[in-house]
C-alpha cells in the first residue's frame, strides 16, 4: 500500500473524449469495508464498455442519443476497468484472513439478487470504481481463487468482461457441442472468446471477420472463416455450414441481422451482446416467427456463468490471446489502439 496511502489511477472526470480521462498519482488507496477486501491490481484489460462509458454512448430509453453509462447515469469521478486480476493485500471486517496474499480473479458484475442466475445490473468501473488503478476495494463474494491457475495475471485479466459476456451468450442461447454457430466480430475481445469457448464445447464455429485475421481465428478454434468483404458471401456460408446455422453469436449488430436471418435453420437462435456495427436495425419480423427463431439479448454473465469461467481458468482449459501491453500511465495510447481495431485479442494495462 505504501506509506503515503496514495496510488496512481486513471480517473474519468466526465463523459467525453480522451481528455475526460486523467491519470492521477494522488488518488487515495481505498479502504476495504465490512465484507470487502483490498486487491492490489497486477493486470487489467480493456473493453468496449470502457470507451462507451467514457463517451456516454449507451443512450437512454426513448433517447438513443442521450449521454449515459450502460445502466444510466455515472457518478464522477470514476475509476474504470471491469477486468481485474491481482492479489489480496488486506481484508475488511468479517472476511477470512486466509484470503490475504491470494492470487484472485474478480467478478465485475453487480447482480439483481443473491441467486446464482440473477441478472447483472451493474459493473465495476461503471457503477463502482474498477481496476485502472493500483488498488481496488471489492466485495469478497466477487473473488475467485486463482492460486492453482497456470494462466498469467495478464491472461486472467483478459477473462472477466469479454469471456464472461461470451459465456453468458453461449449459455443463454443453449449452444451445445454438436451445433453450427456463426460468430460476428470474431477478432474482437468478446468475438475471440466466443470462438474459443464454443469450439471448446465441440461446436462447429464459422468466424466472421476481416480477411487478414483469418489465420488467428483458425488457431483459436474456428472451423471456417468468412471475410466481411466477401463478394459471394451467402454461397461461402452455405459451403461452410450445409443445412443452415443453428445459432449466431453476434457482437456487431448493424446490417448482419437482416443479411444473415435467411441463413438460419428453423428453430435457430440469434444471441446478441453488442451493437458496434449499428444499434438500430431493420429486419422482417415474419422471418422470425414463421421460422420459430429466437432473438436473445445477453448482457454480461450470471454468477453461475462466471463460476464456470473461473473453473476453466483454474484448469488452464483456455488461453486468452494478449494483443498488446501498456503501462497504466499510457492508458490513452492503449485506448487509441483499441479504437483502431487492428488488434486480435485483448489489450492489457498494468499499474
Amino acid at each position: 500500500m505504501g506509506s503515503d496511502h496514495f496510488m496512481t489511477a486513471a480517473v474519468l472526470l466526465r463523459h467525453g473524449g480522451p481528455d475526460a480521462l486523467e491519470v492521477r498519482g494522488d488518488r487515495p488507496v481505498p479502504r476495504p469495508g465490512p465484507g470487502q477486501v483490498l486487491v492490489r491490481v497486477t493486470a487489467a484489460a480493456m473493453n468496449n464498455t470502457d470507451i462507451w462509458t467514457r463517451e456516454g454512448a449507451y443512450g437512454l430509453p426513448g433517447r438513443p442519443e442521450a449521454e449515459a453509462g450502460w445502466r444510466g447515469p455515472v457518478d464522477f469521478p470514476r475509476v474504470q476497468g471491469g477486468d481485474i486480476a491481482g492479489e489480496v493485500s488486506a481484508v475488511g471486517a468479517g472476511v477470512s484472513g486466509a484470503w490475504t496474499g491470494r492470487r484472485v480473479l474478480v467478478d465485475p458484475a453487480f447482480y439483481a439478487d443473491e441467486s446464482e442466475d440473477a441478472a447483472p445490473v451493474g459493473l465495476l468501473g461503471s457503477e463502482a470504481d474498477g481496476g485502472f488503478a493500483g488498488y481496488v476495494a471489492v466485495d469478497a463474494a466477487r473473488l475467485h481463487d486463482m492460486s492453482t491457475s497456470p494462466l498469467s495475471d495478464e491472461e486472467l485479466a483478459a477473462l472477466p468482461v469479454a469471456y464472461g459476456t461470451a459465456m453468458g451468450m453461449l449459455e443463454r442461447a443453449r449452444i451445445t457441442g454438436d451445433e453450427k454457430v456463426l460468430v460476428t466480430g470474431a477478432s474482437g475481445g468478446v468475438g475471440l472468446a466466443l470462438v474459443q469457448l464454443a469450439a471448446a464445447r465441440g461446436a462447429r464455429v464459422v468466424a466472421l471477420t476481416s480477411g487478414s485475421k483469418a489465420e488467428a481465428l483458425r488457431e483459436a478454434g474456428a472451423a471456417a472463416t468468412l471475410s466481411r468483404e466477401e463478394t459471394d458471401f451467402r454461397r461461402r456460408l452455405d459451403e461452410a455450414v450445409p443445412g443452415g446455422l443453428d445459432a449466431v453469436a453476434d457482437v456487431a449488430g448493424g446490417p448482419w441481422l437482416e443479411r444473415l436471418l435467411p441463413a438460419l435453420r428453423d428453430g435457430a437462435r440469434w444471441v446478441i451482446a453488442g451493437a458496434v456495427a449499428g444499434p438500430v436495425v431493420p429486419f422482417d419480423l415474419r422471418r422470425l416467427y414463421l421460422h420459430n427463431l429466437s432473438l436473445i439479448g445477453s448482457s454480461m454473465h450470471t454468477r453461475a456463468h462466471f463460476a464456470q469461467l473461473a473453473d476453466l481458468a483454474r484448469a488452464g482449459a483456455l488461453r486468452p490471446r494478449i494483443a498488446a501491453r501498456y503501462d497504466l500511465s499510457d492508458i490513452h495510447a492503449a485506448q487509441e489502439e483499441f479504437r483502431r481495431g487492428a488488434h486480435i485479442g485483448k489489450i492489457v494495462v498494468t499499474p
